[in-house]
């Protein structure tokens, strides 16, 4: 490995603020702002918008689609069939 072309590898607490959750791990992040760890130490922090703490995917709370409902409307309306795609 050639010398300084490497950034720093150090921790870094990521802050998610949807759900005021943290979580310290290492990477290159730079950052003025620190925060105290658990541990006591100080950590430079990024603060997220959306992590797997508050993510619909992740925490199993995603809304249906609506044009689903509204498939379902128009099948029945005009007198489709789910099996066959036909009219009755």
């Amino acid at each position: 490995m050639q010398a300084n072309i490497h950034p720093d590898y150090d921790y870094v607490i990521f802050h998610d603020t949807s759900a005021n959750h943290s979580f310290l791990i290492r990477s290159t992040y730079k950052s003025d702002q620190t925060m105290q760890w658990h541990d006591g130490k100080h950590y430079p922090v990024c603060y997220l918008d959306t992590s797997s703490e508050s993510h619909p995917f992740y925490t199993g709370k995603q809304s249906l689609v609506k044009s689903e409902g509204r498939i379902a409307k128009f099948n029945h309306r005009f007198g489709f069939t789910k099996s066959t795609g036909k009219e009755k």
